[in-house]
């Protein structure tokens, strides 16, 4: 038992890609398929593993197999879930690790910055500012610029610690909203 759940989990692990919630029919086929546990337990195992913290996916498999086959079982799944995902992550940085003084790869990432800073803009503006149903030039567009450029100026400026930074970015938005 201890056996097959490390190897249904290590299997998931390979093949599962987008996110922990698109792997979940997968599990589900898989503990259904081995007759692990019934639907109604099931969904509660995935209720339980998206309230913890962690991957939803990696909770749940540990859930299923403590359930299973208990703390060995727990064990064994959440080893089966991560290990290709760490070989895989493992064998990218050694390849990383001899390229990376490379001029082309340095060329890359000096190049993906921007973008990079470009897509995190875009998601702070579109999200931050104009999912709102208030006027695009409204009092909390302005209050939220304010704090967003008192952020920027205390760190570059001051070279605030981050966390002063968020804890002063939160009674500045006490105050202002």
């Amino acid at each position: 038992m201890l056996w097959q759940l490390f190897l249904v989990f290590m299997k998931i692990g390979v093949i599962s890609f987008g996110g922990g919630y698109a792997v979940i029919p997968m599990i589900e086929h898989e503990v259904s398929s081995h007759g692990w546990m019934s639907g109604a337990q099931f969904q509660e195992v995935v209720s339980l593993a998206g309230m913890a913290p962690g991957p939803i996916a990696t909770n749940s498999a540990t859930l299923i197999g403590y359930r299973t086959a208990g703390l060995w079982g727990a064990i064994l799944s959440t080893i089966g879930m991560i290990l290709p995902s760490l070989i895989i992550i493992i064998i990218i940085a050694a390849c990383f690790q001899r390229l990376h003084q490379q001029s082309w790869v340095k060329s890359s990432f000096y190049g993906l910055r921007p973008i990079v800073t470009g897509l995190i803009a875009y998601a702070a503006i579109h999200f931050g500012f104009l999912s709102s149903s208030d006027a695009a030039l409204s009092w909390s567009t302005l209050a939220t610029g304010l704090i967003c450029a008192g952020c920027l100026y205390g760190i570059i400026r001051f070279k605030m610690h981050p966390w002063m930074v968020i804890v002063a970015s939160g009674i500045a938005g006490i105050i202002l909203f």
